[in-house]
């Protein structure tokens, strides 16, 4: 079984409109599935439902590009804007044209493993006691209240890592496990973007994050960030 794709447009070609779209990575400028989330740009795919830890800052090549070409109807991430600094998505958010739902980022993580678990919801005491539980179903364990928690479904799951091999078996480098497995588990089609693409037995068993099971499309990166430039100036003393 080959699930090597020839490029990052062809490996997202069927992502239609009203998809819903999980965007794994986390921090500013690396790690994130950079060719495939501009081939979605590309090809004006719109209506898109987003799950994410955030879309980053404007001209961010995250989610963000893709609320800034307003193909984004609705965001699910642990925060949706950044202070001091201006976005498309916040703007879009304050005018109603973009819907919200925040999610603490543990339990965003967590709700995307119970769906690729197959646990329809769960409760947590994180948030129990904040606006984020207005409205939602609280029982008691223990003498705390805890929050219902449905788990998510997503449709594709674009994700960054560093080398896999033909049969679709991922390796990550650093932190880069953060959403990818559970992102790539709750996802009908989880695509991969890497370095470097290998042939079985390659990866040493032990070195393998993501098993192949969990991976439908492996695609080598053709957009690379350079971390400097993202690099935020440092405050005098």
């Amino acid at each position: 079984m080959n699930k090597i794709f020839a490029s990052p447009e062809q490996a997202v070609a069927d992502i239609a409109d009203g998809a819903t779209v999980a965007i794994a990575g986390f921090g500013v400028a690396h790690r994130f599935a950079t060719s495939l989330i501009c081939a979605l740009r590309d090809q004006h795919t719109k209506d898109l439902t987003l799950v994410c830890n955030s879309l980053g800052d404007a001209g961010a090549t995250r989610g963000q590009i893709l609320a800034e070409n307003n193909q984004v109807k609705k965001l699910i991430a642990a925060f949706s804007v950044r202070p001091g600094t201006p976005t498309a998505s916040e703007e879009q958010i304050a005018a109603g044209k973009m819907e919200v739902e925040l999610v603490p980022q543990g339990i965003l993580v967590e709700r995307c493993r119970a769906g690729g678990a197959g646990i329809p919801a769960f409760y947590s005491p994180t948030g129990a006691d904040t606006d984020l539980a207005v409205g939602r179903e609280i029982r008691d364990f223990d003498g705390k209240p805890h929050v219902l928690e449905h788990a998510i479904h997503v449709d594709y799951a674009l994700l960054r890592g560093y080398r896999a091999d033909r049969l679709g078996n991922v390796q990550f480098r650093g932190g880069s496990q953060n959403f990818n497995p559970s992102f790539a588990k709750a996802a009908r089609v989880a695509i991969v973007e890497v370095d470097e693409i290998v042939e079985p037995g390659e990866i040493a068993p032990e070195l393998i994050d993501l098993p192949g099971i969990f991976v439908s499309r492996v695609v080598k990166t053709t957009h690379v960030v350079d971390g400097k430039a993202w690099r935020r100036p440092q405050r005098r003393p």
